[in-house]
């Protein structure tokens, strides 16, 4: 583990067999406008996840249908081979049309092709961490998981997948996927804003089990991102370090995933997410999602 990772804000988590910093990095915004195409700046990119692994960080998050394979060439292309400490997620059981579109891949045989593509695509033998995503772009879908989990965990068997997650979730389906095989984390969309997760998150971190939430700032209305600016403003912080910030001291079990395709943000991400806030301030930001 480089020394610079446990300078990070939040410290360390462990995935199972991994420790990965808790502040982490989101890939998907390296591709191109919607998620589709190469970025605009391709030597930017490249220089972003280099900064990723120079800032310590060692949890990148990742999916073959970002560009698609876009972010996951990105990746090897700036980082490969990669330390011993880095840790690579991505996510199957998605996959991108003509139109911008996420539609479901979650058959067993699009959910081989989707690993084996990943496999390839990252330059690697087994892959560190493997979430399978449910629902659809509106958010979670209620429903059994157990056929394409299944199949993950017969992948994982073969030993191709280290460990396995799931993503964009129902409470139910991450119990079910437990009585299954174990998971060493749930990726779902959780801000300040957005706590329908906060009695799972609880759950999870007495488990042991790690919640990796996206879109940090998404979904806000006018009035509650005030209610955040005037936190932020109070803190000469920007809105994304507050909420940030809030995330790493709401649970010991959450890991930051924050994208961005710019130098100067990604180090104003790290910088922010080390902010402490104080029981006044916790109070006062809580009250936004209640």
């Amino acid at each position: 583990m480089s020394t610079l990772s446990t300078s990070l804000p939040g410290g360390t988590w462990t995935l199972g067999d991994l420790t990965v910093t808790r502040f982490g990095y989101g890939a998907m915004q390296l591709a191109g406008p919607g998620v589709m195409g190469p970025p605009a700046d391709h030597d930017s990119a490249v220089a972003v996840l280099r900064e990723v692994a120079d800032l310590g960080i060692t949890h990148i998050d990742t999916a073959g249908a970002y560009g698609p394979r876009v972010t996951n060439l990105l990746i090897r292309e700036a980082l490969h081979p990669y330390a011993e400490s880095l840790h690579i997620a991505t996510k199957v059981g998605a996959t991108r049309d003509d139109y911008g579109g996420w539609p479901p891949a979650r058959q067993p045989e699009d959910l081989r092709r989707a690993v084996h593509e990943n496999l390839e695509t990252l330059g690697l033998d087994v892959l560190d961490l493997v979430n399978l995503r449910l629902g659809d772009a509106q958010g979670p879908r209620p429903g059994s998981l157990a056929e394409p989990f299944e199949t993950l965990v017969e992948l994982q068997r073969q030993g191709l997948i280290r460990h396995l997650g799931v993503s964009n979730a129902t409470a139910e389906q991450v119990a079910e996927a437990r009585t299954i095989a174990p998971i060493v984390c749930v990726q779902n969309m959780y801000n300040l804003a957005y706590r329908q997760d906060d009695e799972l998150i609880d759950e999870l971190a007495e488990e042991g089990i790690a919640y990796v939430p996206f879109f940090p700032l998404g979904g806000f209305s006018p009035l509650q991102s005030s209610a955040l600016s005037t936190v932020a403003a109070r803190l000469d912080a920007t809105p994304m370090s507050v909420a940030l910030a809030w995330l790493l001291q709401r649970s010991p079990n959450i890991l930051l995933i924050p994208g961005t395709s710019s130098l100067t943000h990604l180090r104003e991400n790290v910088g922010g997410a080390g902010l402490s806030l104080s029981d006044e301030e916790l109070a006062e930001l809580d009250k936004i999602g209640r």
